[in-house]
């Protein structure tokens, strides 16, 4: 089985103490290129989650998103800093002093100070959070494969489709060649008798000069090379794994091919039919772009 690049996953888990919603999306991309939205609360996972990613995606640009919620009435304690407290009474008195103003410090008015009362929250139960991640990030992870797969299933069908119309066209080439060769000859024995009028033609001579031009035009070799591209092809997606890349390097070969047979052959039907092949190359190299 074949995955895309392009893939969707939602999860959440919840318990006592956490609920925890990780939404993963991807496209596509050369390499593995991770890309994390978390709470501070969790940044000290982000390893761990890294590692994790990558048992669901070895290439594509991958958006992860984790939203995080406590469920528990964390044990929250309020701090009294009195040294904190003391400098700014200190300093205050100071100042009216020093304008001969009033000092109306009371204690409410100073406890709004920066500092001088904090909470502070409960150390989190890290090991219990990074349970509750990790099982989030397993849900969502499953179902960013699965649509991977799913696309990847609809990809490999469109192309082998497609590598069937290809081959047809690459019958048709090498059916209409031998045409081709039959045509020049018929014209350049037209040729040679207006030229040399009722002189007797040397046959070796146009067998001599059609030979050569048939090997100059000649695209066997291309159109074998061409087909056997296309059935490695076909193997690939039909075996399924890891091959975006190698059907990437396949289908630059093909094109490399057709480019040969269109320098070769100016037989209108054989250049339009060779158009339409690099055409339907291009739409395939568009869509490998996009397997893993």
């Amino acid at each position: 089985m074949i995955k895309s690049m392009t893939g969707f996953g939602r999860g959440e888990y919840a318990d006592e103490s956490y609920r925890i919603c990780i939404e993963m999306k991807s496209v596509n991309h050369r390499y593995l290129d991770l890309g994390i939205r978390m709470p501070k609360k969790c940044s000290s996972f982000d390893g761990q989650i890294r590692s994790e990613l990558k048992k669901y995606a070895q290439r594509g640009k991958l958006d992860v998103f984790i939203t995080y919620d406590s469920l528990t009435q964390n044990q929250v304690s309020i701090q009294y800093n009195s040294s904190v407290a003391k400098e700014y009474y200190e300093i205050l008195t100071k100042m009216a002093d020093e304008f001969s103003i009033e000092n109306n410090v009371n204690t409410i008015k100073l406890a709004r100070f920066p500092e001088v009362i904090t909470l502070e929250e409960g150390a989190e139960d890290e090991q219990q959070l990074w349970m509750a991640i990790r099982k989030a990030l397993s849900i969502a992870g499953e179902k960013f494969v699965e649509s991977r797969k799913e696309e990847g299933e609809n990809l490999k069908k469109d192309l082998l489709v497609k590598l069937e119309e290809m081959k047809e066209k690459a019958d048709f080439i090498e059916q209409h060649f031998p045409e081709i060769i039959k045509d020049y000859r018929e014209r350049l024995e037209e040729k040679v008798k207006e030229l040399l009028e009722n002189t007797q033609i040397d046959e070796n001579r146009i067998l001599t000069e059609v030979a050569l031009i048939a090997d100059k035009l000649c695209v066997d070799e291309e159109v074998v090379r061409l087909k056997s591209h296309m059935d490695t092809m076909k193997k690939a997606l039909l075996e399924g794994g890891e091959i975006g890349r190698k059907l990437d390097f396949i289908s630059q070969e093909m094109n490399r091919e057709t480019n040969t047979i269109l320098s070769k052959i100016g037989d209108i039907k054989i250049t339009n039919c060779a158009i339409e092949l690099k055409t339907d190359i291009e739409k395939i190299r568009e869509q490998v772009q996009n397997i893993e």
